[in-house]
C-alpha cells in the first residue's frame, strides 16, 4: 500500500514533463518527498541535489499532511506540526524553509489564513 502511495511522485512527474512550464514544475513535484538526509523518495536525493522549490514544497506538504484530518487519525495542531518540523530541522527539512514556515505562522497567530 506504501509503494501505492510512494508512486504518486514520478506519476505527477509523468503528467507534469509533457507540459510547458517556465519552471522545472514536474522536477519540483517529483522531488517534493526527498529528505536533506538522503531518506527521501522516489531517487534519495541530498541536500543541495534537492530543488529549493521542492524542499519548499516538502515542508507545505508536510504541514498540511499533519494538519489535516485523516481517516486514521484526527489533524495535529499547526503548533504541533510546526515543532515536528523544528526537531528534524537539517535533517530532513531544510533548515531556513522551516525556519520561514514558523516565522509566518506566528505572524499570524498559528493559524491558516
Amino acid at each position: 500500500e506504501f509503494a501505492v502511495v510512494k508512486n504518486h511522485s514520478q506519476i505527477g512527474y509523468e503528467i507534469l514533463k509533457k507540459i510547458e512550464f517556465p519552471w522545472p514544475i514536474a522536477k519540483i513535484v517529483h522531488q517534493h518527498h526527498e529528505r536533506l538526509n538522503g531518506s527521501g523518495y522516489p531517487n534519495r536525493l541530498k541536500s543541495d541535489e534537492i530543488l529549493l522549490e521542492a524542499r519548499i514544497l516538502a515542508v507545505a506538504d508536510v504541514m498540511e499532511a499533519m494538519t489535516s484530518h485523516r481517516p486514521y487519525r484526527e489533524a495535529f495542531s499547526v503548533k504541533y506540526a510546526l515543532n515536528e518540523l523544528k526537531k528534524r530541522k537539517g535533517i530532513l527539512y531544510d533548515p531556513k524553509v522551516v525556519d520561514v514556515c514558523i516565522e509566518l505562522f506566528e505572524k499570524d497567530n498559528f493559524s491558516y489564513s
